[in-house]
């Protein structure tokens, strides 16, 4: 085997809490992470360099800060790999939009890695995952998963029930550790946390409808305040005739469920018409697996 095509999911969270902060810097979390149709793409072969990352999209970092060559980094250094390794990124997944695009570049990374070296199994990969980025671990697993901790407590649900999911992120970036930073817990009221459980059931249930009833993000209250216009967003999938809208992670990327792909485009027409200048607007599908090896070439 000389080569590896790996296909790298984004994820939605379908609910968000955050229960309180850690003497590490951290938050503890409570959310419910699904994996969705949308991915990137990494072809990882032998290469003429000890490491060596090519991305098409040439605004992305491809030196020792990006998370695939730490990942590469952390391999080969862990397992006393000398071959030369090449890793070619073709982007599709929105950068810093809450869809955990690095974090599942990363472990695809570590997936592939494995797969054309050998390796430690999956447990273990997935801890070597986590000391890279909290949601490493799910996107190594991927499908529909209760994370707790950091990320890393990973518990499988059902998986979910078939949706459309319209995913729309508007022409700016966010960064995690800021909206983390600004949010206050103690200003929190009921209302703004997700009713997980009740999303749980409607899993269990294969209701859409109890799904979007019982969903919530609670960093939305940093993100929506500093950037309106995901309101503004999760608006028009509403009155377009979504089920529901709710920002992703810590945003600004926003997911809004539909039942029937007419919809769904008209959504994405109004989407677009709304905001020419938002070019990141994808449809999508609930996904069971998030990485996997595509073609061996």
């Amino acid at each position: 085997m000389q080569a590896v095509e790996m296909r790298a999911r984004a994820k939605i969270n379908i609910a968000l809490d955050v229960l309180g902060r850690r003497p590490d810097g951290y938050h503890d979390l409570k959310t419910i992470m699904q994996s969705i149709s949308l991915y990137d793409t990494l072809i990882i072969k032998r290469g003429d360099q000890p490491v060596e990352l090519t991305c098409d999209l040439k605004s992305l970092p491809v030196d020792d800060t990006n998370l695939v060559y730490k990942a590469v980094l952390l391999f080969k250094e862990l397992f006393s790999l000398s071959a030369p390794i090449s890793v070619s990124l073709i982007k599709r997944i929105p950068v810093a939009a809450g869809l955990a695009g690095g974090s599942s570049d990363c472990a695809a990374a570590l997936l592939g890695l494995r797969k054309l070296f050998g390796g430690p199994g999956l447990p273990e990969l997935m801890e070597l995952g986590r000391r890279l980025g909290a949601d490493v671990p799910f996107c190594m697993t991927g499908g529909t998963m209760l994370a707790e901790g950091i990320g890393e407590k990973l518990t499988p649900l059902p998986p979910h029930p078939p949706v459309l999911i319209l995913v729309a992120k508007p022409p700016f970036d966010v960064k995690t550790r800021e909206v983390f930073a600004a949010l206050d817990l103690n200003a929190l009221r009921p209302q703004e946390r997700p009713d997980i459980n009740g999303a749980i059931r409607g899993l269990r249930q294969g209701d859409l409808r109890g799904i979007t009833r019982s969903w919530g993000n609670v960093l939305e209250t940093v993100t929506v305040q500093k950037y309106p216009v995901i309101s503004e967003i999760k608006d028009i999938m509403v009155e377009s005739g979504a089920l529901g809208a709710l920002m992703s992670g810590s945003g600004p990327a926003v997911a809004g469920y539909f039942t029937d792909r007419r919809t769904a485009l008209a959504a994405m027409k109004a989407l677009r018409a709304a905001f020419p200048e938002m070019r990141e607007v994808f449809l999508t599908t609930p996904v069971r697996n998030t990485n996997g090896v595509k073609e061996v070439l």
